[in-house]
């Protein structure tokens, strides 16, 4: 099944929010969707330029344009160190315009797990859907060295940034949090690792995918 499917990506505007894969999911998203309708690709904070779809940076008459000839594109305004942030159009606007609008919500570093500081993550009002993505690469390793914000990831699970990440304590930061709608755990390349993701899917209300988007297999937990 396909990943947009599975984690209930419908139209109009969808936010991904944590760590381990957030911009992989972007892309896949964005291959999914286009087959069935036009694509934003967008962030709310700051996002890589992909290279792989064409940037626009103008208004909504060139966007407009762009989505006409291409399907999906990639829109935002130019930022320091050749990253892009929001759009100057509004996320409502964007929803208009386009049948999919992906937006990347958050920022971790590049690291399998994170805590949001207050100000985060940057959810648009209108997302139908806010997916946490979870990296599997996490568990069984200590907090310092696997987490964004390390410091709020540890006082919210009630440990200290020495401990080792379990999806126990993992849980107990997403329900802190309640941040995502639905939780994708990716990077489950072993038996391991979905043990790890069942454990987790057992300990949270929401609906949990788990699964490589680098091999492109995916189940439902819950």
């Amino acid at each position: 099944m396909l990943i947009s499917s599975m984690l209930r990506v419908g139209r109009g505007v969808t936010a991904l929010i944590g760590g381990g894969g957030k911009t992989t999911l972007l892309y896949a998203l964005a291959e999914e969707l286009r087959k069935t309708g036009t694509v934003v690709l967008c962030a709310s904070t700051h996002i890589l330029v992909p290279a792989q779809y064409p940037l626009c940076t103008g208004g909504m008459d060139e966007l407009a344009a762009a989505l006409a000839a291409h399907g999906a594109v990639c829109a935002g305004t130019p930022a320091e160190d050749g990253k892009l942030t929001a759009p100057a159009a509004g996320f409502e606007q964007l929803a208009q315009l386009a049948d999919y609008v992906l937006v990347e919500a958050d920022g971790s570093r590049g690291l399998p797990l994170k805590a949001h500081a207050p100000h985060e993550p940057v959810i648009p009002a209108n997302a139908q859907r806010v997916v946490l993505v979870v990296g599997a690469d996490g568990f069984g390793r200590r907090i310092s060295d696997v987490c964004h914000r390390p410091g709020l990831y540890a006082e919210r699970a009630g440990v200290s940034p020495d401990d080792t990440v379990t999806p126990e304590l993992a849980a107990r930061v997403i329900r802190a949090e309640g941040f995502g709608d639905r939780v994708l755990v990716n990077k489950v390349e072993s038996a391991g690792d979905y043990a790890a993701a069942e454990e987790l899917s057992k300990r949270l209300s929401c609906p949990v995918t788990a699964g490589s988007l680098h091999k492109g297999v995916y189940v439902c937990l819950r």
